[in-house]
């Protein structure tokens, strides 16, 4: 139904379906019913060193079905500012935002945020859900830190894994940035960051290690279809939230709990009770039963959400039609012919998931189950 829905708003709009569909960033909600919602919490515009207005960065991310953007302009890096002198580091944000109040569409959330840009050890922390951005722009990057504890905001470190940083690429935590974890001052890290076109399996092992939220951000300068394919197979990297519901409050309670994924391609990273959660809200069983005299069942592996998987059989059981390595496309479906051995009035499935991380290297384990009507 929901797939249906967006070839007929698709056309209705002159948008080719496999555009619309392509586009489309939807997932339906977890078996304890949380909504999983899209959101890019690291973005740049003219106002710091992006190369567009912040009204384009509204207007991508409702393309491309976001529930929730931030606005996280450099605070101390300004190469624009011989023509866009802007003292009020608000300001970003501001456009943005009158830009979704005019606009005719829902289910965007905008959030303030900046980005402290220094050098290492402190590197380069976000800071979202702000009240004022000019707080921060201090001298001493520890005060900005607990400039923003002080409104609440959620903190982040930035692509631990940048070269600039970290010459051989692998993600480290500075004893200054462990410093502030252990206060309770930085809350998340990010293991996805599109400007790197990439994702770092050593950043999510800090993640894991330290308690810290797992974040996958686009950190957007250009324009997101140019850098990232969106409409045409590709799509921006994403942080998804595993929220009780679709509000700001609810989303910001999800972050500092650490219940997100980040998306990045067709990779999926995160605690493994989160990853399990969204897998399992994504993929499905069917079955119509036994065709008569076998003991072969057919079985359709159901795909309701935006990313592909691969998967790799590793329960007892085998496939006549295929061998143990399994794609199912996003939104898609295919069906392997299970041989049972005898009419069963169940089929379960063990794969390896393997485009999923939740730990250093290591996939996520899933049985699928269900009953066979008929049997």
């Amino acid at each position: 139904m929901r797939i249906k829905l967006l070839m007929a708003a698709a056309i209705a709009l002159h948008i080719s379906p496999a555009f619309a569909h392509e586009r489309a960033v939807e997932f339906p909600e977890t078996e304890d019913g949380r909504v999983i919602l899209a959101a890019d919490l690291h973005t740049h515009s003219v106002f710091s060193d992006g190369e567009v207005w912040p009204s384009i960065r509204v207007k991508e991310a409702q393309r491309d079905g976001l529930g929730l953007l931030a606005v996280t302009e450099h605070l101390e890096h300004q190469p624009h500012k011989a023509d866009i002198p802007h003292p009020d580091r608000n300001r970003s944000y501001e456009v943005a935002r009158d830009t979704l109040e005019k606009s005719e569409e829902d289910g965007l959330m905008l959030i303030n945020g900046a980005e402290i840009t220094r050098n290492q050890p402190h590197g380069h922390i976000n800071a979202v859900f702000l009240d004022d951005a000019n707080a921060l722009l201090v001298d001493d990057p520890r005060e900005a830190i607990k400039a923003a504890n002080d409104q609440q905001a959620f903190v982040f470190v930035n692509h631990p894994n940048w070269i600039p940083h970290a010459p051989d690429a692998i993600a480290r935590l500075t004893d200054y940035q462990l410093g502030l974890i252990k206060e309770g001052l930085i809350h998340g890290i990010e293991v996805v960051n599109g400007t790197l076109d990439g994702h770092s399996e050593h950043a999510l092992q800090l993640a894991l290690e330290h308690g810290l939220t797992v974040m996958g951000t686009s950190d957007i300068h250009g324009l997101v279809d140019w850098t990232h394919e969106a409409g045409h197979g590709g799509h921006r990297p994403m942080t998804l939230i595993l929220a009780k519901a679709r509000t700001k409050e609810a989303m910001k309670t999800a972050l500092f709990a650490g219940d997100t994924v980040a998306w990045s391609y067709d990779d999926l990273l995160g605690r493994p009770e989160n990853v399990e959660a969204l897998v399992r809200a994504c993929l499905s069983l069917e079955t119509s039963g036994y065709p008569d005299e076998t003991s072969v069942l057919p079985v359709e592996i159901v795909n309701e959400c935006p990313v592909s998987f691969t998967l790799n059989n590793v329960g007892d059981a085998t496939f006549q039609n295929v061998g143990d390595l399994v794609h199912v496309d996003r939104n898609g479906s295919f069906t392997v012919q299970v041989r049972t051995g005898a009419v069963s009035p169940s089929i379960a499935l063990t794969f390896e998931v393997l485009n999923t991380q939740i730990g250093f290297r290591k996939a996520l384990e899933l049985t699928l189950d269900m009953q066979v009507s008929g049997q």
